[in-house]
């Protein structure tokens, strides 16, 4: 049977906390909390620990993290570490550990502390993140100068092959998801409207939604799921393999040779992509009117034609370049933000769609409450 874990502290001659380790260490044990150290830290005031070992049984990397963190916890209240008495294999890893420092952007930091602490560290980097995001929104403004100036440096080819991937062959998932939402919301109009004799009003309701909202906030969600996650892992990638240093290297602004061509291809594609699922959305309306209401295609085409103003298209079209904006400026800054390892390459693609996301929605709500007040 293994020898249980004994940790003991004590106060010694000369201002000295000595902590004695001994027993069995196991990393299916877990590892004690350090809070009984901090504690005598703050109460006693030692000038020196000692670190000692006796009865040492079985140990392996959890004994190391402890003594390690016990070191660190003296780190930061001045005070002296004595090693000397544990075994030399400890002492040996020990060196180990604190010859080369951790690198901080390694694995993502969580903050602690009292909830204030916590807050504010919170706000220090969405702080910092929104400062990044204007300087690089800046630096795309610049970029699009150039091109108006006809100085901008990019590959034609590879616009042509960015519009081919942001337009037809995002179609097949355009198509799916706008037929559903069309067909979902005649579905759930049809039942309501039932009730009251009205079912050939569900033309209405979808063509006006589909137009105003649906069509283009769902081909923005999924371009940010596609498009925008792609942009930031074909960036990251070229950072990690340091593609990006070569064209700075060169002097080619990897801005406009990377960025640019990226931003041009989603903004053209959004509007087209937003038109044809408010198209697919309609007619995913019109099944349901056909199958559960016996309207007839004619008739729900013409109540739909009927319904819809060219405010409702122009506020989807102008929705749907906004939101390609949006959704390209996500993409490629987080793909340019991305760390030197390949699981940063996976976090910025993540953190590309989530922004994307977010950035849809409260720009869409934005553009609807000030459409509203305006009357538009």
């Amino acid at each position: 049977m293994a020898a249980a874990r004994e940790l003991a502290l004590r106060m010694g001659d000369g201002a000295a906390l000595h902590v004695q380790v001994g027993g069995g260490w196991q990393l299916r044990d877990g590892i004690p909390a350090l809070d009984e150290l901090s504690e005598r830290f703050a109460a006693e005031r030692p000038e020196r620990l000692v670190l000692e070992a006796s009865g040492l049984g079985e140990w392996d990397s959890s004994l190391v993290v402890w003594l390690a963190g016990a070191m660190a916890l003296a780190g930061e209240a001045a005070v002296a570490v004595d090693v000397s008495a544990l075994p030399e294999g400890v002492r040996r890893l020990l060196a180990l550990a604190h010859a080369v420092p951790e690198n901080k952007n390694a694995r993502p930091g969580r903050a602690t502390g009292p909830l204030l602490v916590r807050l504010g560290s919170a706000a220090l980097v969405l702080a910092a993140d929104c400062r990044r995001g204007l300087e690089f929104l800046g630096e795309a403004t610049l970029s699009c100068g150039r091109l108006l100036r006809g100085q901008a440096r990019f590959r034609r080819s590879d616009l042509t092959v960015l519009i081919e991937d942001c337009g037809a062959r995002a179609l097949p998932i355009v198509t799916l998801i706008s037929f559903l939402v069309g067909l979902i919301l005649a579905f759930v109009g049809a039942i309501q409207l039932q009730q009251f004799g009205a079912e050939i009003y569900v033309a209405n309701l979808v063509g006006i939604a589909m137009l105003r909202e649906m069509g283009a906030m769902m081909t923005a969600i999924i371009m940010a799921g596609r498009t925008g996650a792609a942009f930031a892992a074909q960036l990251g990638t070229m950072k990690v393999t340091q593609e990006i240093d070569a064209l700075t290297t060169m002097g080619i602004p990897a801005m406009d040779f990377l960025v640019l061509p990226r931003m041009i291809a989603l903004c053209l594609m959004m509007p087209l992509l937003a038109l044809y699922a408010d198209l697919v959305g309609i007619a995913g309306g019109a099944v349901v009117g056909a199958t559960m209401l016996d309207l007839s295609p004619a008739l729900y085409f013409r109540q739909t034609v009927g319904a819809v103003t060219m405010a409702d298209f122009s506020v989807g079209v102008l929705k749907s370049g906004v939101f390609g904006v949006l959704i390209a400026v996500a993409g490629c800054l987080r793909g340019m933000e991305c760390g030197n390892s390949s699981s940063a390459v996976g976090e910025a693609a993540t953190s590309a769609v989530v922004t994307g996301i977010v950035l849809v929605i409260v720009s869409d709500a934005l553009i609807t409450v000030l459409f509203t007040f305006v009357g538009f």
